[in-house]
């Protein structure tokens, strides 16, 4: 197991107190380590939504111990003082619809985060065109998100999630409006920023046409996850 990526130990989340109480995480345990993508599925209920909740600093565990990027960020109670910094620093979020900004044009959309981080215009800018270029979009930098297609505006939301260099990200059903080959160039790129940008990546997914590309799955049930080894097929177009 790494010291950095993501380490999620005896994790637990109980709602309510007493003979109502639910628990929606039992103790949860997993590894994910700096650029590796896995697949997080389970049926609706499962715990799924609660768990990514409490990675991302939104909701509250009840108990347990949450490393991500090397840094102890909850241990029977947050070690972070600025959840909100956080978020910012050290988690991308990346989520079904794309939810960028509809009066900022692309680069800006991308580069709003660093500079809401403290970064100079130009340092956010230059980050922003650097991931644009990556992820082969950088020729609509000055188009606003309703001149893209869907399958651009995912790419413009996965440069948003990395812009800060987080450690981390979440992607909840990111392929889930897509059709079969937008949905399986978006896995292909969340794989190689991945490897490019040592981050570490959860894909929370019910779509059929990705889970067969993980290497490695955890499966949640009851809010107790199920580590097993994926088939990782291949991906068109990966190196």
């Amino acid at each position: 197991m790494t010291d950095s990526g993501i380490i999620i130990e005896g994790l637990r989340k109980r709602y309510g107190e007493g003979d109502t109480a639910v628990d929606a995480l039992r103790g949860v345990n997993m590894h994910v380590s700096p650029g590796e993508v896995i697949g997080l599925i389970g049926p609706s209920g499962s715990g799924k939504s609660t768990l990514l909740k409490c990675l991302g600093a939104v909701t509250d565990p009840t108990a347990g111990r949450m490393t991500l990027g090397g840094e102890v960020i909850y241990d029977e109670g947050w070690r972070i003082r600025d959840l909100r910094a956080l978020r910012r620093d050290k988690i991308g979020f990346v989520f079904q619809s794309p939810y960028l900004i509809p009066f900022l044009d692309v680069t800006d959309n991308v580069a709003l985060l660093p500079m809401l981080a403290g970064n100079a215009n130009a340092a956010a800018r230059g980050r922003a065109r650097e991931l644009l270029e990556a992820l082969d979009v950088a020729h609509r930098d000055k188009a606003m998100p309703s001149q893209l297609s869907g399958g651009e505006q995912q790419r413009v939301a996965i440069a948003r999630a990395l812009a800060n260099h987080p450690p981390v990200i979440l992607a909840d059903e990111p392929t889930a409006p897509l059709d079969s080959e937008r949905a399986l160039t978006v896995i292909r790129i969340l794989n190689q920023m991945a490897r490019q940008y040592h981050t570490a990546i959860i894909v929370v997914t019910h779509d059929e046409k990705i889970i067969p590309t993980f290497r490695r799955i955890y499966h949640i049930r009851d809010g107790v996850t199920h580590e097993e080894e994926g088939e990782g097929r291949e991906l068109p177009g990966t190196p």
